[in-house]
């Protein structure tokens, strides 16, 4: 650490950072994975999944006033209509952000993917729950709407993350080609 301190002093800020910043963006390429878009959709979709299902069988207990053993199966039911639904979904998104040359995710776009994908997911999932739950349409819907406000916060922040992870082949550029 001290000689941190001596080279910053002696060689000046503007050196000692580049030196650094490359040295850290080195580093941070090595946590970086890029995938095949198909590779990286199946990917998203298993992570997703995964943490989507035990959240939404709590969230559902909680809702619906249920146990454990009758929520799982609803959360299991929505999470593979759900992975059906994403996959056709960003598969799409994707192609249009190909299409439109889209260079960065910005907030408006991540709200729009948002939104369209919990958008078709509501359609998907009010019929299972008025059947499962035996509710009418009122109680489903406030039932989606809860989900719905819980899945929208969770479908941003995840994604935010993943993308940060596991880059998209046109968006990764080596430190080296800077």
């Amino acid at each position: 650490m001290a000689l941190h301190f001596i080279y910053l002093f002696y060689f000046g800020t503007d050196r000692y950072f580049d030196r650094h910043f490359f040295l850290y963006s080195s580093a941070l390429e090595f946590w970086l994975i890029t995938l095949s878009p198909l590779k990286r959709r199946l990917v998203y979709v298993t992570i997703f999944e995964i943490i989507a299902i035990i959240s939404s069988t709590f969230v559902l207990m909680k809702l619906s006033g249920s146990d454990a053993a009758e929520s799982l199966p609803v959360a299991v039911m929505v999470s593979l209509a759900a992975v059906i639904w994403n996959f056709v979904y960003n598969t799409a998104f994707e192609a249009w952000e190909r299409r439109k040359q889209v260079p960065k995710r910005t907030l408006l776009i991540r709200s729009a993917h948002a939104l369209g994908f919990e958008g078709g997911l509501v359609l998907i999932c009010l019929p299972l729950y008025m059947i499962w739950y035996d509710v009418g349409l009122i109680k489903a819907f406030m039932m989606e709407a809860a989900l719905l406000l819980f899945f929208l916060v969770y479908t941003f922040i995840f994604t935010l993350g993943f993308d940060k992870i596991f880059t998209l082949p046109h968006q990764y550029k080596p430190a080296s080609a800077s």
